[in-house]
């Protein structure tokens, strides 16, 4: 399985305190005719800590029956318990899903060796392509290139989901085996396809999928002047899509784009004004609003 371009990681849209899944269907097919090469249901963006389990399957089922072979889906099925993230995993391969997007075991903060059998087991037990996402600030550990390399002879762990915020860290990986790198970070898409990473797994790609794949598809193609145009023209939204935690921003933009009903779940809760106020500048200046 070949990753390449623009992943977008999904928010999950609520109405009424219950999942949204018409409207969900919607931004299916509205990322679906932006270009992206795939869709990452059920990430941090898609808000998974305060999903049901049943609400999670069920968002996974909807996205892969939405896309209908029409792109890519990796499955966010991770979790802190390797029991669970198995079975989570088995169940989004029963749906059809290309591959599985593993975060990092959070809050129990596990050793190198403790996360080389953790992947491990889930790529053996689901005998699915796995994405394996390095996320430190929200996971508490990272994935040291030593462990990425051992993880890396595994068939079925074929890429990593990089969102440290280290151009240099893709360098080392690709130095030392070979893996598909992804950035995490919409700001760092450049500077890491520079060096090898082959596209990203976006959260901008929620609101804009089609200027995030045309900057993409540029660089891809050696078109750097048009490729860093786009970067900066875009840059100021990458930035403020993180003035609060993700993905209370995105959800804000999209709102303000009628794309959704703005809600989240407790603990997340809406922007501050005076964020609001900054988000909303940078979007018209951008041109976005």
């Amino acid at each position: 399985m070949e990753l390449r371009g623009v992943y977008t990681a999904m928010v999950t849209p609520f109405r009424n305190g219950a999942v949204d899944f018409s409207r969900l269907e919607e931004l299916v097919d509205m990322q679906i005719d932006g270009g992206v090469a795939g869709l990452v249901p059920v990430g941090t963006t898609g808000e998974s800590p305060t999903l049901s389990v049943q609400e999670h399957m069920k968002v996974i089922e909807t996205v892969i029956k939405r896309v209908a072979g029409r792109c890519q889906v990796i499955a966010g099925t991770g979790a802190n318990s390797t029991s669970e993230a198995i079975e989570f995993t088995l169940e989004a391969k029963k749906f059809g899903a290309d591959a599985t997007l593993q975060v990092t075991p959070y809050y129990n903060k596990p050793t190198q060796e403790g996360l080389y059998r953790h992947f491990s087991a889930i790529a053996d037990a689901a005998g699915l392509p796995v994405v394996l996402y390095n996320v430190p600030g929200r996971a508490g550990v990272p994935i040291s290139v030593e462990t990425i390399v051992r993880l890396s002879r595994n068939a079925n762990i074929i890429a990593v989901k990089e969102a440290a915020g280290s151009v240099d860290r893709v360098s080392q990986i690709l130095d030392a085996c070979d893996i598909t790198v992804l950035s995490g970070d919409d700001s760092l898409t450049i500077p890491m396809m520079s060096v090898g990473a082959r596209g990203i797994v976006s959260v901008a790609s929620n609101l804009i999928p089609a200027e995030v794949c045309a900057m993409v598809t540029a660089f891809a193609r050696g078109e750097v002047d048009k490729a860093m145009q786009l970067h900066r023209r875009y840059y100021p939204v990458y930035r403020d899509l993180f003035l609060e935690t993700n993905p209370i921003p995105i959800k804000a933009a999209m709102a303000m784009k009628n794309m959704l009903e703005e809600e989240y779940r407790l603990p997340l809760c809406q922007m501050s004004e005076a964020n609001r106020a900054k988000l909303q500048a940078t979007m018209e200046k951008c041109g976005i609003l």
